[in-house]
């Protein structure tokens, strides 16, 4: 059993609050716009880190970190990608790889939108955590922390952290 942390678009922002949040996790994810490399320092001595880039990510984080990220945790194949969109609006260059990586969880952020949805047709979950940054348009910064249990994705429970 793995409990993940998910983020996204911390847009160079961190705060107690996060950190306390994502301590009990066993692993965080960053679906991008990571902001900065102080960022990824406080996330990686907190607990293991996965993520992906954002489109304001510089080339040292694009150094350090993919455009889309496919890997298992636990029995359940994940694929990160930071603009994706999400069922059945998805970004052009995402749908087709969803199609090929076939992931029975796919993450992404960018919207700074909150969404939790399972793909009938593509037989998936989407997740964007929303932002926990304080840019953007968003009225309210959120996370999600959920358990992965060999096959299943459960237990999803969002996290509010106030208001930008």
């Amino acid at each position: 059993m793995t409990t993940i942390g998910l983020i996204s678009d911390t847009h160079g922002y961190m705060d107690d609050n996060i950190l306390q949040q994502l301590s009990a996790c066993d692993e965080i994810w960053h679906a991008g716009d990571f902001g900065n490399l102080d960022v990824i320092k406080q996330l990686q001595q907190l607990k293991p880190l996965r993520g992906v880039y954002g489109n304001i990510d510089g080339q040292e984080i694009r150094a350090l970190f993919p455009e889309q990220l496919v890997f298992n945790c636990e029995a359940v194949k994940v694929m990160i990608r930071h603009i994706g969109g999400y069922p059945p609006k998805y970004n052009p260059a995402t749908k087709p790889e969803i199609k090929l990586h076939k992931p029975q969880l796919f993450i992404s952020g960018h919207s700074h939108i909150l969404k939790v949805m399972y793909d009938d047709a593509l037989q998936c979950l989407h997740m964007n955590p929303g932002a926990v940054g304080k840019q953007g348009w968003h009225k309210v910064r959120t996370l999600l922390k959920f358990v992965i249990d060999g096959p299943q994705i459960k237990d999803c429970v969002v996290i509010e952290l106030g208001s930008r």
